[in-house]
């Protein structure tokens, strides 16, 4: 009797211990993507996607779209990078992913893809997340979510996202991490960055092996992105020594949402001395016209990061910014 009940009592361990460990791996076998629609035939890598819960109350759950580096270049060697685009609003999938840094383009008949060159899954292994909940392919259950979100419930919930993707992602725990975004992301970057580091303070081997973060183009303050935009302009010679003087005395500490009729003055003038050029990518070629890509510039800046990863990182990729809080923009 007593080793018939040990039996059965080691029997309940070992399927408790087999669940815990089998159950994560079944998720993520479950998000493994096996050909995308259009899918160019030359992949050499794995994908994954799905959602993550973040709040079990609410039903808020954020979408996820995981690219590994190729096989070839050893992925289990590769740092981790989770990718935010900005707005806020702006679909890290829509506009990171197949725009920018991602490992496909869409052509121009919508139906299939081709890749992607300069995609960063060459170097790093890809996270490309959907945040806040309403974003994209994110959700939630609770519709006062869409109106009540903002910076601090965005980098929690980020936060909870990775906590539980890393469980479903065990191979990934105590890789080189790092967060990186554009735009808006100028503060879910930062934000979500402290969260991490203050949760990993005192631990020698964190799971979620923080590293650093980056950004570009990036939405900080109203005044170092004033300052970063026309240093910007006029060291490319985009505008003259006049008109650069003109807007440091006329745009200086003023609101980029509700400038002075000065400041707005020398911005229009900004425009006509650079022409009809891509203002988030200089050096490529311009559509026929660039109007909406410049409607509202005042708000979110071209920074000298943005152009960087334009003429460097991304080389001849083509870049999107979001320029107002409520509207993305391509170019």
């Amino acid at each position: 009797m007593g080793h018939s009940l040990l039996s059965i009592l080691c029997l309940l361990v070992s399927l408790f211990v087999y669940s815990c460990i089998c159950a994560p791996l079944e998720d993520q076998g479950r998000d493994k993507i096996t050909y995308l629609p259009g899918q160019p035939g030359s992949v050499e890598f794995n994908q994954y996607s799905g959602y993550v819960t973040v709040n079990q109350q609410s039903g808020r759950a954020l979408f996820y779209w995981l690219v590994e580096a190729p096989t070839s270049r050893r992925p289990e060697s590769r740092p981790l990078v989770l990718w935010f685009n900005g707005g806020p609003g702006c679909s890290s999938v829509a506009y990171g992913a197949a725009e920018e840094i991602g490992p496909f383009r869409i052509r121009p008949d919508g139906k299939t893809l081709y890749s992607n060159p300069y995609a960063w899954n060459k170097l790093a292994n890809l996270l490309f997340l959907e945040s806040p909940a309403g974003v994209g392919f994110s959700y939630s259950n609770t519709s006062s979510d869409l109106y009540t979100a903002g910076d601090q419930r965005t980098a929690e919930d980020a936060y909870t996202f990775l906590v539980n993707w890393f469980e479903r992602f065990p191979q990934y725990k105590y890789r080189d991490f790092y967060i990186a975004g554009e735009s808006y992301a100028g503060h879910y970057v930062p934000q979500l960055s402290q969260i991490v580091y203050q949760k990993n303070k005192g631990i020698k081997n964190p799971v979620i092996n923080f590293k650093g973060f980056l950004v570009g183009n990036a939405v900080t303050d109203d005044y170092h992105d004033y300052v970063g935009t026309f240093e910007y302009w006029w060291t490319h010679g985009l505008i003259s020594d006049s008109t650069y003087r003109t807007l440091r005395l006329t745009c200086d500490f003023v609101s980029s949402t509700h400038p002075s009729v000065e400041c707005m003055k020398a911005l229009k003038l900004a425009e006509l001395e650079q022409g009809n050029i891509d203002p988030y990518s200089i050096f490529t070629q311009p559509c026929n016209n660039t109007a909406a890509l410049r409607h509202n510039l005042r708000g979110h800046y071209v920074s000298a990061y943005h152009t960087l990863f334009s003429e460097s990182t991304l080389s001849k990729g083509i870049l999107l910014n979001c320029q107002q809080k409520d509207t993305c923009n391509t170019s």
